[in-house]
């Protein structure tokens, strides 16, 4: 947890992201900065489909891809048009403490008997849509996915700023993160 750098002030902003749409990020949901009016995207930001993470953002600032994990491996394309048709030019992914696609093997019987119960399915079928889709989509750590998605995206969009950042749901803040 020592590569989470807290912004708790604008002088916490890494200066690589001052003055950038990462910047602004910061300053809205952390620094609670005024609200602006925004007639197209800033940036794209690819985050986990928890539940917990709620971002604090002036209408229209960001398109928003949330995913298991945060994991924008599978929505390449979605990424492509932002950029492409959107004209993005920066990109936030962030990951979270306590992410449910961590140790996902684990969590394979509490998973099988939730589609059973919840969903219908019979057991058998239940436990092959386990074990073909929870290898797509178990993370590991939380900040070195996170590190490594990021890195995967800047070889893909080589002129796109890829900033990871981290959202901790204890205290629902945005931290920067040191590679």
């Amino acid at each position: 947890m020592d590569r989470l750098i807290q912004v708790s002030k604008k002088e916490d902003i890494f200066s690589s992201y001052r003055n950038t749409p990462v910047g602004l990020l910061l300053e809205y949901h952390n620094l609670d900065r005024e609200l602006e009016d925004y007639d197209k995207a800033q940036l794209l930001i690819g985050m986990c489909m928890d539940n917990r993470n709620q971002l604090r953002l002036p209408a229209n600032f960001a398109y928003i891809i949330r995913s298991a994990g945060g994991n924008l491996r599978y929505s390449e394309f979605k990424v492509s048009f932002a950029v492409a048709i959107g004209g993005i030019s920066t990109i936030v992914l962030i990951a979270h403490n306590d992410c449910g696609m961590v140790n996902l093997f684990s969590k394979k019987e509490q998973f099988v008997e939730g589609l059973i119960k919840n969903g219908g399915w019979n057991r058998d079928g239940a436990e092959e849509h386990f074990n073909n889709f929870s290898p797509m989509y178990e993370i590991g750590n939380e900040i070195d996915f996170v590190l490594s998605e990021s890195n995967r995206l800047r070889q893909r969009y080589p002129k796109v700023m890829i900033a990871p950042l981290y959202y901790d749901t204890r205290d629902y803040s945005l931290y920067q993160i040191t590679e």
